[in-house]
């Protein structure tokens, strides 16, 4: 399983605590450093059964400059969204794992880290 990640971020850190509570064997992806590509975005969204504007910060800095509470949430803005989070991953909601059954988990509380050890 992967995990992506941002150090300064408190729901990671208490993320990486239970998978090294539990033993995991995971690999750490420092998404704001190792920037996901759009088709990476993509297919993190495909498994996590999500849309782009539903893992996007959209209190955060950059958020804001681009207007997003503003862009439409519909399949003809898709890419527009894919594109934002891939030239602003900070925008990405973090953590997130992907498990090794081919899902992902958008892992902000204990039970999510835990539901993505039992995959």
């Amino acid at each position: 399983m992967e995990i992506w990640i941002n150090p300064a971020c408190s729901k990671c850190r208490s993320a990486l605590g239970v998978l090294d509570a539990e033993g995991a064997d995971y690999t750490v992806r420092r998404y704001l450093e190792d920037v996901p590509s759009a088709d990476e975005i993509r297919a993190v969204l495909e498994r996590l059964g999500l849309e782009p504007w539903d893992i996007t910060r959209t209190q955060e800095a950059a958020a804001k400059e681009l207007g997003l509470k503003e862009w439409a949430r519909d399949a003809g803005s898709r890419d527009r969204w894919i594109k934002a989070l891939a030239a602003h991953p900070k925008l990405i909601q973090r953590p997130i794992i992907t498990a090794d059954d081919g899902s992902a988990v958008v892992a902000r509380t204990e039970e999510a880290v835990r539901d993505a050890l039992s995959r």
